[in-house]
């Protein structure tokens, strides 16, 4: 149902909602992504960045229902912003009555409303992929729970996806169903830029995805597998010789490779220059493990 702020300590209905509610189509697998007080919930955040002129951009379940046709039910709602933006959004839900903080200031914040909350993205966890003005360029429209909205491009959900790969989350399969959705519309050429000096990542999910779809691998056009396996060539017998003590497992996973960071003398791949973050933002990101995402 719809929200609204009435004073300290209450959330009170706006009067359409149950009609809004019937209004709003079935989805053929579930009958809708969250439990119907969530997506009022969700639905106040769009209006008040609306209001408060923030521009956003809506991702996770809702965007990726969007792309791929998978439909699953999502505890929160994840909605993204550029990182000057960041205290301007969390003002504007401030004002619209929702509790909010920085929870890792080098990505994300929150919004919280009672029991349910909202993903303030602005990077990701790992500092590869942070909310630039190229998301907002490519993002398509779609309606997001009754309203016309922006969502995240599929390059950039295909980009920070691929870098999740811990124990208790791995976003692989995620990966997999973006490409088999869209293969013939991605701006590859954006993609390969985005992935960059990382683009081994790229090629590894690429090589995957023709092993789980193997009656589809044509799909990945040919002249990228040609870019990335030209670069993959011109390596194998080559060094790097600035990373000869450098693990970059940190930056697709930040627990499983710490032992190699903190006790085989391995420099952490996410750590600056070569990397996005401070030292105190990986400790920060660190100490969180188990705790949150």
């Amino acid at each position: 149902m719809d929200v609204t702020p009435s004073h300290a300590g209450e959330r009170r209905p706006l009067e359409n909602a149950a009609a809004e509610r019937r209004r709003a189509p079935r989805r053929p697998l579930v009958d809708r992504l969250a439990p119907p007080d969530a997506e009022a919930v969700y639905r106040h955040v769009l209006e008040a960045l609306r209001e408060g002129g923030v521009e956003f951009l809506v991702g996770g379940a809702y965007a990726f229902t969007r792309y791929t046709g998978i439909e699953r039910s999502t505890k929160d709602f994840d909605v993204f912003v550029r990182y000057t933006d960041r205290h301007r959004a969390l003002e504007a839900l401030a004002d619209a009555g929702f509790d909010t903080e920085e929870t890792f200031p080098h990505w994300l914040a929150k919004a919280f409303w009672g029991d349910d909350f909202v993903d303030i993205i602005y990077s990701s966890g790992n500092g590869v992929a942070p909310v630039d003005d190229g998301w907002f360029a490519h993002a398509p429209e779609a309606d997001v729970l009754g309203l016309r909205v922006k969502i995240s491009p599929p390059e950039e959900m295909l980009w920070s996806k691929a870098f999740v790969m811990e124990r208790e989350r791995y976003d692989g399969a995620d990966v997999i169903h973006l490409l088999r959705a869209g293969a013939a519309t991605l701006d590859w050429d954006r993609l390969l830029h985005r992935f960059g000096s990382h683009w081994r990542v790229l090629l590894s999910n690429l090589v995957l995805f023709g092993f789980v779809y193997p009656g589809e691998r044509a799909r990945i056009p040919r002249r990228v597998m040609d870019t990335l396996l030209e670069r993959l060539t011109g390596e194998l017998d080559a060094s790097d010789p600035d990373a000869a003590k450098l693990c970059q497992g940190t930056v697709v996973s930040r627990q499983q490779y710490l032992i190699d960071v903190q006790e085989w003398g391995y420099t952490d791949g996410r750590l600056r220059p070569r990397g996005n973050m401070t030292a105190e933002e990986i400790a920060h990101w660190t100490a969180a493990i188990g705790t949150i995402k």
